[in-house]
């Protein structure tokens, strides 16, 4: 019987390694690679299967700062008009809607904070960009401490 060669060997080893992968959301199906994930475009209360809940609103002091956030498809459709959690607050005028494809809006002292969703449901932003979040208020508190007073600077897209 002969030996087999060393390119054998590997291509066995991904053959299984791929199976294994691809077989572990049965075997597993409690695991956070079973479940789906329908993050985007969910709203509080939705239920859906990947707990991927929409947070819920905010208007606070935090620090000597004014934060606030709410979903997206709360935005009102014209510069001034929002309906969010103070009912009724303004943003500058002329100030571009979010960017298309957000969850969620967080803002600073009125300036727009750029929030993303992960597939596991935490929240990062380009301030703490390599830290994670569990909601976008945490996200805006870590923000403003990261910040340390300075203004934060809006995303130029286009």
């Amino acid at each position: 019987m002969s030996r087999p060669t060393r390119r054998q060997v590997l291509h066995g080893s991904a053959a299984a390694l791929a199976g294994a992968a691809l077989a572990a959301p049965v075997v597993f199906p409690g695991t956070a690679a079973a479940r789906p994930v329908d993050g985007h475009g969910s709203s509080a209360g939705s239920g859906d299967a990947g707990g991927h809940e929409m947070p819920d609103p905010f208007d606070e002091m935090y620090e000597g700062r004014h934060i606030e956030g709410w979903p997206a498809d709360e935005e009102g459709s014209g510069a001034g008009a929002r309906r969010g959690p103070g009912g009724g607050g303004t943003h500058r005028a002329g100030r571009a809607a979010p960017h298309e494809g957000m969850d969620f809006v967080v803002r600073i002292d009125n300036d727009d904070l750029h929030v993303m969703r992960n597939a596991d449901g935490t929240w990062v932003s380009l301030v703490n960009h390599y830290e994670t979040f569990d909601t976008p208020r945490a996200l805006a508190r870590a923000a403003v401490r990261e910040l340390k007073g300075a203004d934060l600077v809006p995303v130029v897209t286009g």
